[in-house]
């Protein structure tokens, strides 16, 4: 099975120690984005992975490659141009103090990327599944473009599309993310996004929900789910289910549709460590158990496990095993010392 992610790889300048950004003056270096994260964590499960960007032609650019391919993942139709390494600072929270972005990305060499840069027919010709996020045509109007060709190569091939919807504010309104992402809908069989995602993207909003309170109705979701289904024919459904107790405590579950059958994974309290790339684990997760078609209930267990255990690791990759998360869906969440 060959899998292609494309998107923006980006540094994130992360404040150590749970600092503000005026306290500090050192940051953590950290290379990440939505789709890398997807594309190294299904590596590490043991899948073939290639990863589209357009990276600056200078060191930093080298170092992105550098850390997918430590991973596992094939970087052959990376383009390399002029332009900037997209910047993320990311001010770290706690308690009830929430964690900080300030984007720094207009202009990066991927926001500049062109369509003919990539051979899409070429990369798409062996593939069985594509995955983009929301993020990636918010970024610019070519990375909107780029995106569109993309879908349709991959469509033309045959391939399973997948879509994290992803909806960012500092990057798009509501009304912008619709604009773009309702037309890609027709090229998705796999849509995930969670509460915010369905409401800023495609209009679509659970009932009973407010995540700043913690409050969460499954059923507003399972309509939610079957209206998406209705509205565009996708194949699965998934979301994450956060409840942002504080920004130090959060519980967590995913939720998971076939278009006739739902299944919701075992609910874990998470003392965060990072919760940067928590949606994208899930992502890869759920990608995982479709491509090995998994029971619905055993996706959504390891797609659950997968996405909690990186909260528990600092940094931008999902850094464990198929065996781990296995482990952790399997019930044992002691967390007692592996000797």
């Amino acid at each position: 099975m060959k899998v292609v992610t494309m998107g923006e790889i980006m540094l994130r300048l992360m404040t150590p120690n749970f600092r503000r950004i005026e306290q500090t003056d050192s940051f953590d270096a950290i290379y990440d984005g939505d789709e890398a994260i997807v594309g190294a964590s299904l590596a590490r499960f043991g899948m073939n992975v290639q990863y589209i960007t357009r990276l600056p032609d200078n060191a930093l650019g080298e170092t992105c490659l550098q850390h997918l391919r430590a991973q596992g993942v094939d970087c052959t139709h990376v383009a390399r141009g002029k332009g900037r390494l997209g910047i993320n600072f990311y001010e770290t929270g706690a308690a009830m103090r929430p964690p900080r972005v300030i984007y720094d990305r207009a202009g990066s060499a991927f926001a500049e990327a062109e369509p003919e840069e990539f051979d899409f027919d070429a990369i798409f010709r062996d593939a069985d599944w594509f995955h983009f996020a929301g993020i990636t045509p918010a970024i610019s109007a070519k990375t909107a473009l780029l995106t569109r060709c993309a879908v349709e190569a991959a469509k033309r091939h045959g391939v399973t599309v997948s879509c994290d919807l992803n909806y960012r504010s500092k990057l798009w309104t509501p009304e912008e993310a619709q604009t773009v992402m309702k037309p890609l809908m027709s090229y998705v069989d796999v849509c995930i996004g969670n509460e915010e995602d369905a409401e800023k993207c495609l209009g679509l909003k659970p009932k009973n929900t407010d995540v700043r309170q913690s409050k969460l109705d499954v059923d507003g979701y399972r309509d939610i789910f079957r209206e998406m289904q209705e509205l565009y024919g996708f194949r699965y459904i998934g979301c994450t289910l956060r409840e942002s107790y504080s920004a130090s405590d959060n519980g967590w579950s995913v939720l998971c549709y076939d278009g006739a059958h739902f299944a919701q994974s075992r609910h874990y309290d998470i003392r965060l460590v990072d919760r940067g790339g928590g949606g994208a684990s899930f992502a890869a997760g759920f990608i995982y158990g479709i491509l090995n078609q998994l029971p619905l209930e055993k996706m959504a267990e390891f797609a659950g496990a997968a996405s909690a255990l990186k909260h528990t690791i600092y940094g931008g990759m999902n850094l464990v095993t198929a065996d781990e998360v296995w482990e952790l869906a399997g019930g044992d969440a002691s967390g007692r010392v592996q000797r």
